[in-house]
C-alpha cells in the first residue's frame, strides 16, 4: 500500500490489516495471510464524507472499493428524479464488482457514503492482476454475487406475497441486525421513512403510519433521520 495514500487516509497498513481481520470480509475468505498482504499492498485508502459520491451510474467501472468503516448505499434515480436506494453496504462489503470482468463495463448503480467512511480502493488493472493469480479471490466474488441473486429472489417473492407491514418489518429487522449500532435501548439505524419505503417497496404513508404504531407498542423509537429498533427479532413476530 502506498505510504502517502495511507497517510492521507490517516491509517497505517497494520491498522488496515487489523480492521480486515476483525471484519472477516467474505471477499478475502480462505486466503492466506501472505495472500491478504499481497492484496492489501495493491490498495490505496480513501475517505468519504457523509453523502459524498463514491461511484456514478453509467461511468466506466475503473475502481473496486471495500468499505472499512462507516457505511454506503447503492442507488439509482427514477425517470421522475426520485433517488431509490437498492442496497446498503456494510464494512467488509464491496462496491464495483464489474472491475473484475475482463470486458470493460459500467457501474450499473450509483453509490454514496451514508456516513463518514473509509475504503480500500483497487484500480481495475490491479484487481484483475490479483484475480489472475489468486483464483480464490474470484471464487469468493462469485459466491457473494450469487448471494445477491438469492436475496433478489427473496425480495421479489416478498413483494408478490407479503403485506406492506411484513415487508417493512423484514427490512427493519435485517438492517438493524446487519448495519445498526448498539445503543442503550436497542440497535440504532440512521435511516429515514423515505429510504425504508424504498427498501420495502411501499409508499411513504404506510411506513409513517406503521412506524407510529410500532413506536406506540414500544418496538421502535423514532427520531429525525434515525430509528432505534428495540428488538429486531420481535418485529418479525408481530401480527401485521
Amino acid at each position: 500500500m502506498d505510504a502517502k495514500a495511507k497517510e492521507r487516509a490517516g491509517m497505517t497498513s497494520s491498522q488496515a490489516a487489523a480492521i480486515l481481520t476483525r471484519l472477516k470480509s467474505r471477499l478475502l475468505e480462505g486466503l492466506s495471510s501472505a495472500e491478504v498482504a499481497t492484496i492489501l499492498a495493491s490498495a490505496s485508502i480513501r475517505r468519504f464524507a457523509a453523502n459524498s459520491v463514491i461511484t456514478n451510474e453509467g461511468d466506466s467501472a475503473e475502481q473496486l472499493f471495500l468499505i472499512l468503516d462507516g457505511s454506503a448505499r447503492g442507488y439509482t434515480v427514477s425517470p421522475q428524479g426520485e433517488k431509490i436506494v437498492l442496497r446498503w453496504v456494510r464494512p467488509g462489503e464491496v462496491i464495483g464488482w464489474a472491475t473484475l470482468l475482463s470486458r470493460p463495463m459500467e457501474y450499473i448503480v450509483s453509490s454514496e457514503a451514508a456516513k463518514n467512511s473509509s475504503a480500500l480502493v483497487w484500480d481495475r488493472a490491479a484487481i484483475q492482476s490479483l484475480a489472475a493469480t489468486l483464483p480464490r479471490l474470484v471464487e469468493n466474488a462469485m459466491v457473494i454475487v450469487y448471494g445477491y441473486v438469492v436475496t433478489y429472489r427473496s425480495l421479489h417473492l416478498a413483494a408478490l406475497c407479503d403485506s406492506a407491514p411484513q415487508r417493512l418489518a423484514q427490512v427493519l429487522s435485517q438492517l438493524a441486525t446487519g448495519m445498526g449500532h448498539r445503543v442503550a435501548d436497542g440497535m440504532e439505524l440512521h435511516i429515514g421513512n423515505e429510504d425504508l419505503a424504498n427498501e420495502a417497496h411501499v409508499t411513504i404513508f404506510p411506513v409513517s403510519r406503521q412506524m407510529r404504531e410500532w413506536q406506540r407498542q414500544g418496538l421502535v423509537r423514532k427520531g429525525r433521520g434515525r430509528v432505534v429498533v428495540r428488538k429486531p427479532e420481535a418485529l418479525l413476530r408481530v401480527d401485521v
